[in-house]
């Protein structure tokens, strides 16, 4: 029998944000990473202000996408 694998951390809201916001995670992905050069908090801002976005589920987009960055 499989065991059952627990998401956690950011990945644990994308279903959600998927759900909440209508777009797929790589929608969301692709706009984070188009802010290239800015700090976590400024883009967590701007999804807030420009689509609308919880502070929650911004700051699991935008720290999962710029951990995935990192060499």
């Amino acid at each position: 029998m499989a065991a059952l694998r627990v998401v956690k951390g950011p990945a644990s809201y994308f279903p959600s944000i998927e759900k909440t916001y209508g777009h797929p995670m790589d929608h969301w992905f692709a706009l984070v990473r188009q802010q290239q050069g800015k700090k976590h908090m400024e883009i967590v801002n701007w999804l807030k202000a420009e689509h609308g976005m919880g502070h929650g589920h911004a700051n699991a987009v935008v720290a999962y996408c710029l951990a995935q960055a990192k060499p």
